[in-house]
């Protein structure tokens, strides 16, 4: 996104009003149950683009975030999309994308959790049962995970660096998967360096079909 005019028209929610029911606050934890304290909009001059600016008061705590929220220019009444930015955000993971396989999600989930809480052996082990899950749901086929990173790479599925990364993992979360009686613990750089390559990957593998996907889907219905 090179404009925040952009937010909202490439990728998002459905629907063309702000899904609160999404936000988690950042205090309590405590899923969609604010309501609007403050609300300002910007329209950009010659467009149907509009920016909201809301200030959301959680219920339960009373704790307040700031939400910048705008649907698409294309949508009409409960029709479209729409994406917000919140601040502050939860620095605890609830969840994972709905269009991800639960299983890939799931592992992922606990490698973020895991390094929250500076568990690091755990977060390496977690981190590589989530690559291997996704590669899996790709198609791939080997005897282990270092075969099936090297079969989707030679179908054209991985291209080299993410070929690179998923071995990083693979090196890094073999050692605490498979530990031996003397094995020192995981380096916690190590930790968050391989859960940063997973989110990588799980953006190229999924995030990005996803984006395109809905991109062609507005711009089949944009022309019919």
């Amino acid at each position: 996104m090179d404009s925040w005019w952009q937010l909202g028209e490439w990728a998002g929610f459905s629907g063309s009003e702000l899904s609160i029911y999404r936000i988690t606050c950042p205090f309590c934890m405590e899923k969609g149950n604010f309501e609007v304290a403050f609300h300002a909009e910007k329209s950009k001059p010659n467009s149907r683009k509009t920016l909201n600016f809301d200030t959301l008061k959680c219920v339960n705590c009373s704790g307040y975030v700031l939400c910048l929220w705008s649907k698409s220019s294309n949508s009409f009444d409960h029709n479209g999309i729409h994406s917000y930015k919140v601040l502050p955000w939860p620095l605890k993971y609830e969840g994972h994308p709905e269009y991800w396989p639960e299983a890939v999600g799931r592992y992922w989930l606990q490698a973020k959790k895991s390094l929250l809480d500076e568990n690091w052996d755990a977060t390496a082990v977690m981190a590589r049962s989530a690559l291997q899950i996704s590669l899996r749901d790709q198609g791939a086929q080997g005897r282990n995970l270092k075969q099936e990173i090297d079969n989707l790479a030679d179908k054209g599925i991985l291209p080299p660096i993410i070929k690179e990364w998923s071995n990083n993992i693979r090196e890094i979360g073999n050692d605490s998967a498979h530990p031996r009686p003397d094995q020192p613990p995981t380096n916690p750089q190590d930790a968050r360096d391989i859960v940063r390559f997973l989110d990588f990957l799980l953006d190229y593998l999924y995030n990005l079909p996803h984006q395109i996907e809905k991109y062609r889907e507005r711009r089949e219905e944009n022309n019919s």
